[in-house]
């Protein structure tokens, strides 16, 4: 999996950072979706210079028994596809609030 940007933060608070590929650079916050009233709903909404360009869901992984965010992407800028991708621990990164955005291609 490739990193794709770089954002700092916690589950409870929400994140900021960057989402970096070969033709994109853009600030994003990943807020906390204080709306929600449905488990299908997201818990996070993700935002760049104002317009929503994703959403995110807390999620358990059985096999490391830890918390993690996955991550959609939908913009223009992405072409007819969604972007996929999960929060993960950067790598060199000694900040616990540190986290890697990792590209997860459904292909």
């Amino acid at each position: 999996m490739a990193a794709i940007g770089i954002v700092t933060g916690t589950i409870e608070s929400g994140f900021n950072g960057q989402l970096r590929t070969l033709s994109i650079r853009a600030a994003i916050e990943i807020r906390r979706n204080r709306s929600k009233s449905a488990d299908p709903q997201p818990d996070y909404r993700i935002y760049s210079d104002g317009a929503e360009i994703g959403a995110g869901w807390i999620r358990y992984s059985e096999i490391s028994e830890k918390t993690y965010v996955s991550l959609n992407f939908a913009a223009a800028e992405f072409g007819p596809r969604r972007l996929y991708a999960n929060l993960g621990r950067a790598a060199g990164q000694d900040d616990d609030n540190c986290y890697a955005i990792l590209w997860n291609p459904v292909d």
